[in-house]
């Protein structure tokens, strides 16, 4: 069924005359796979419409943080119960209190968590906090790997150990400080250490990698991670703003068995608005003022309709079988899409950790980001608009992960899987 987008074309003529790229934030813009944008008016359950009144099923779920679908009714009388008592104060409340603990409590090696707005200002915050603990500067990061829009991580990789900044605006004095590893490669990250001796204040990875499509540490890389890491005297920081309590109710540690020294959370734990947060070892996070010497602060920090909405998810969350079932519903959805298109004989390679996957469509096994970038991207796009007229909302980039909610259920797969069948066998 061939989709009109007439409204949103209009919509989009309009932003770009005041909003740069007509967007405010470049993967919407639809740059990675052509045409315009949608612009959505509503979501309920899995499921979004947009300005014509178009219906789709939905994968991108504002990029993970509706874990329980949009408009979770719990969720929303939360919301509407804040609402009516104010909507920001530059003051402590109760929610902040109870979210903090609910964290704490989910998270083993977590003691103290702040509350911030991104994971952009989390990760920041962690960093410069990791610096302040080890009196050291560099900070080693994965290429592919995305932390945020901080100056100090926008850099991939250039030749060897030199970090170039990915963005203009961005002074390479601002990232000389930054090595850049590739994903599950321990050696490289053994010889950067040995390079830089006592000059390392972190290591932060994705413990999942998300933002490079999914990609899974192989067995040794994060148990390795935190040898190096001890051995050395530098921090490990997981970024599980997108993993944290998506995989599991609390870190990916509960699963990996490895504790990271600080953890960067967001998405899940506001419920679908803006949050962040950062913590770990007591005796870190009580360097953070006014406890300790490390600024940081933020007028919105904690806003009582965020902490709310993150207090129902969570609690929704701890309920019996929760996780089954998003696993369930994944697992399904991944091996019929394998399925397809082995029978279409397009060459994919499916990666999926719990209720997050990617379609990469290349023949190799993904372990990194060169290996995510051999994916053809063409194919991918074609393959993005095809399921987009049957209803069908993906990623609009082949390096964005797919979601599910627990308001996905077995129709909405099965509509799913024909959906694919046709797009792969007209690819």
């Amino acid at each position: 069924m061939a989709q009109q987008f007439v409204a949103s074309r209009k919509l989009f003529e309009e932003a770009r005359k005041y909003i740069p790229g007509g967007v405010n934030s470049p993967v919407r813009a639809f740059g990675a796979v052509g045409g315009e944008p949608l612009f959505i008016k509503q979501g309920k359950g899995c499921r979004i419409w947009d300005e014509d009144n178009n219906e789709f099923i939905d994968y991108v779920l504002s990029f993970g943080p509706l874990i329980l679908g949009h408009a979770h009714p719990e969720v929303t009388s939360s919301l509407r119960s804040a609402l009516d008592k104010g909507t920001s104060f530059g003051a402590p409340t109760r929610w902040e209190s109870t979210l903090a603990r609910m964290i704490c409590e989910a998270i083993p090696s977590m003691d103290m968590v702040r509350f911030v707005n991104s994971g952009t200002e989390a990760v920041m915050s962690a960093i410069r906090l990791a610096r302040a603990f080890t009196h050291r500067d560099k900070v080693v990061k994965f290429a592919g790997g995305y932390h945020g829009s901080s100056d100090g991580l926008l850099a991939h990789a250039g030749s060897g150990a030199t970090a170039l900044p990915d963005s203009q605006g961005v002074p390479s004095s601002y990232i000389q400080h930054t090595l850049v590893a590739p994903y599950n490669d321990l050696s490289y990250v053994e010889s950067l250490l040995k390079a830089y001796p006592e000059e390392v204040a972190a290591i932060i990875v994705e413990p999942v990698a998300a933002n490079m499509g999914i990609i899974l540490p192989q067995p040794k890389f994060l148990p390795g991670l935190k040898e190096l890491a001890r051995r050395s005297g530098a921090l490990l920081i997981f970024d599980e703003v997108v993993t944290g309590f998506r995989l599991a109710y609390g870190s990916v540690q509960t699963l990996y068995h490895v504790s990271p020294d600080l953890i960067c959370l967001g998405k899940v734990i506001g419920g679908g608005l803006p949050v962040g947060a950062y913590g770990g070892r007591r005796e870190i996070m009580e360097m953070v003022a006014p406890s300790g010497p490390v600024y940081q602060a933020g007028t919105l920090s904690g806003n009582p309709l965020a902490m709310s909405a993150g207090i129902t998810t969570l609690k929704i969350l701890q309920e019996p079988g929760v996780y089954q079932k998003l696993e369930e519903m994944a697992s399904h959805l991944t091996r019929g899409l394998s399925k397809e298109a082995r029978e279409a004989d397009v060459p994919v390679f499916l990666s999926r950790a719990g209720s997050m996957l990617t379609v990469f469509f290349t023949d190799q096994e993904v372990t990194d980001y060169e290996t995510a970038r051999s994916s053809d991207l063409k194919l991918y796009a074609s393959y993005f608009h095809h399921l987009l007229n049957e209803g069908i909302y993906l990623p609009p980039s082949q390096f964005e992960a797919q979601f599910l909610s627990l308001a996905h259920g077995e129709d909405e797969i099965e509509i799913t899987l024909r959906a694919a069948r046709k797009a792969f066998r007209e690819l």
